[in-house]
Order: C-alpha cells, then structure tokens, then sequence
C-alpha cells in the first residue's frame, strides 16, 4: 500500500477509491489531531507534532463523519441511495439527503484535512481542488448520468490573425448515454458544470462564461456550480464566510441568471431569503433538480 501522501496525491476515478482514501484518514486523524476550537457550528483543529502546530481547515461538525466505523456503517445506506438515485423519483426523506452531502463532505473533507497535515500548502491547494472535482465527477458516474471535461475552443480574429480562447469546462452532464458536447459545441440540452472548493474569487467568471459561451453557440446553454463550501480559518480560532451574496445577486440581476448553485456545506446566507431560490444544498440537485434540467 502506498504512502498516506502518495495516496492523496493520486488521481482518483471511481468512488470506491475515495471512501477507501476516507478511511485511512479517518483511522489517521485522532493519532495526530492534539486540540480543537469551536466556533458557530465549526471545529477549528490542530496538531502538534515535534514543536510544530499545524491546523486543518474548519469542519462542519453536523455534517462530517468523525469515526471511521460510523462512516463505514454509513456508506452502507449511501451506497443504496446511489443506486436510487439511477431511478428519477421524488420520494426522498431529510435524512437521505442529508446522508448524500454528509458522506461526500466528509470524503473531501478528510482529504483537506491529509492534506493540511501531510503537504506544502502551495502544492496542496491544486490537488484538493482536483481531488474535488474527481470526486463530483465519480458521483454522477456512479448514479448513471453520462458526464466529461471539455475545453471548448473559440477561435477570435487579432491584427496577427486568428487565435483560440480554450474555454475550461469542468464538467459536461448530459441526459444522453455518452455526452454530445464537442471542443467546438455544446449541446442546449446538457449543462455545463463549474466545480470548484469555493465560489471565492470565481463566482463572478461563472456568469461571464455563460454569457460568452451563449453568444458563441447562439442558444440558451444551461450552467450550474457546484461548491463544496464558503468558509475559512481565520487566524488560529476563528472563521468567516466567503461569499459575497450581495454581488452574487447583483450578477443574478445584471448579468444573467445561472441554472442552480449547489454546496455541499451552504453558507448561512444561502438559507435567507432571496439567496436560497439559488444557493441548494447538493442533495437538492441530484434528488431533484438534475432531472428537471436534463429534461428541459
């Protein structure tokens, strides 16, 4: 078996291989987690180990699986979601949905977590992001929605001719056995996914993409994100929230209007009026919602 950092650092496919990443940390943690911190809901940990104090991201204490055997004896009824959520229906209880975002919170948490402990914040940051986005892609894959990357090409005329702008989609979803969508097109029927840990710095290019993909295939394109959360250490026992929700409407209003955002752990504005017409949990969209989209 590889290292616990090797582990982390490796690309993952199928969603097996991070419940089973899940586990190793989870039996890792209480070895190396020395103190905590609470504060509104969340617990700010830390380590000291050979004079040195390291301290891991906030964690949501409602929704992460501390134990290793309670998240095994969970990912027991996890697992015969997924194989619900094959099936479009509706009859989907509180404490199934919250299972969906506590499970896969507390996957890409834990590997925040290893990573906060194990690596060099600089390269840890990209790896968390990709294990992210790896993980959302498996859960689609596992619950049967055709999914891709795609880079869509669009080409722009300059005085020294004719370059490319690479369009970085993160995520392609699409109601077809295999996804239509191309380097040069994008099917209206599918929806073009941005998943990324946190809106910070990024919700605004989320709009702008819509409105330059929509001009450039000349139909309506559907775009939803999804997040993990809005929420970081500050200093060494505090936290703040990240979402600026007043832009986020002015976008809504001014811009265009984006297709769903969807967290895994919702910021506490998105629980307001008028943010929670757009800001869901993640169980939100694939007991519902996904299938609305995809129908539409």
């Amino acid at each position: 078996m590889s290292s616990l950092i090797n582990d982390l650092q490796e690309k993952k496919n199928f969603l097996f291989e991070f419940e089973n990443i899940t586990v190793r940390i989870l039996e890792y943690l209480p070895n190396v987690l020395s103190e905590y911190k609470e504060k509104n809901g969340y617990y700010i940990h830390s380590s000291l180990i050979a004079g040195t104090t390291k301290y891991i991201r906030p964690i949501n204490q409602r929704l992460f699986i501390y134990s290793s055997e309670a998240f095994r004896s969970k990912l027991t009824d996890f697992q015969m979601i997924t194989e619900r959520l094959k099936i479009r229906h509706d009859d989907w209880s509180d404490r199934e949905k919250e299972l969906i975002d506590s499970v896969l919170y507390t996957i890409q948490q834990s590997i925040g977590a290893g990573f906060d402990l194990l690596a060099n914040p600089n390269s840890a940051r990209k790896h968390v992001g990709n294990r992210f986005e790896e993980l959302i892609k498996a859960f689609f894959t596992e619950i049967g929605i055709a999914n891709k990357k795609t880079v869509l090409q669009i080409p722009y005329k300059t005085d020294e001719g004719e370059k490319t702008y690479k369009c970085e989609n993160d995520l392609i979803l699409s109601p077809y056995p295999i996804v239509k969508s191309t380097s040069k097109h994008l099917d209206e029927h599918e929806i073009v996914v941005s998943v990324k840990t946190t809106s910070k710095d990024r919700m605004g290019k989320m709009f702008i993409d819509k409105i330059l993909l929509e001009r450039f295939v000349n139909h309506d394109q559907k775009v939803i994100g999804i997040f993990l959360n809005d929420v970081q250490r500050k200093e060494n026992d505090n936290i703040s929230f990240t979402l600026v929700s007043g832009l986020f409407m002015v976008y809504s209003n001014f811009l265009t209007e984006l297709e769903g955002i969807y967290y895994l752990d919702p910021p506490p504005n998105a629980h307001k009026e008028p943010f929670n017409k757009y800001l869901k949990p993640f169980s939100e969209l694939v007991t519902r919602d996904i299938w609305n989209l995809l129908s539409s």
